[in-house]
């Protein structure tokens, strides 16, 4: 998390809210080897207490459980050319929302993959209305069966939520402005969602 408390006024109302409607992250924990790191998309439940996904049986991670843990959660990012903000002496950075959640995550017994997998397919298929839900109703009951031998749930209780919502806000109002509105010539990914950010970032804490 960047040490500016100049980015890092959201609640965690907030954070908790941007990572669930991504729903996608990097899960990491210490291995005995080093860092180990998958990158799984997941549900959280809505008091945000509770994380949930699944790894394939092989995955390293699940050998190191349980284990502390720490899911990044990236949203846009973008290069800002200091040619942007119409100011003097000023120097290259990157603009980017992050949310950290952390706690401590465990493996579940195979009768909770069931209800882990079916909520996580209607958050996701939910997303794509009007198309009709899939469900695992329309799979072969033994292909599904030989699926789940292949995988494990997890969870983890979220104990500490953090947050990086770095959009120039130390910048004089202006200055952010003329880079949110060269953003988008640059490099980076979701730049339309990041000038927006730019041009009115999230009301603070």
């Amino acid at each position: 998390m960047h040490p500016n408390s100049a980015f890092r006024r959201q609640d965690a109302a907030h954070n908790l809210a941007f990572a669930r409607a991504r729903g996608f992250g990097v899960l990491t924990v210490a291995g005995p080897d080093g860092p180990l790191a998958a990158h799984v998309p997941f549900v959280l439940s809505a008091d945000g207490q509770r994380w949930e996904a699944h790894l394939v049986r092989s995955n390293p991670v699940l050998r190191a459980l349980p284990a502390q843990a720490l899911v990044v959660v990236s949203g846009p990012d973008g290069y800002v050319s200091p040619d942007w903000y119409g100011l003097p002496d000023q120097v290259p950075t990157w603009n980017y929302v992050a949310v950290h959640l952390r706690g401590r995550l465990a493996a579940l017994p195979p009768a909770d993959l069931p209800p882990h997998a079916a909520r996580l397919a209607a958050e996701f298929e939910a997303r794509l209305a009007p198309k009709p839900p899939w469900t695992e109703a329309k799979m072969d009951p033994e292909a599904l069966t030989r699926l789940r031998r292949m995988i494990v749930p997890v969870a983890m209780r979220v104990t500490a939520v953090e947050g990086t919502w770095k959009l120039n806000q130390n910048k004089p109002d202006n200055a952010r402005q003329g880079a949110a509105a060269r953003i988008c010539d640059g490099t980076g990914a979701e730049l339309a969602a990041l000038a927006a950010l730019m041009r009115r970032p999230p009301p603070t804490a």
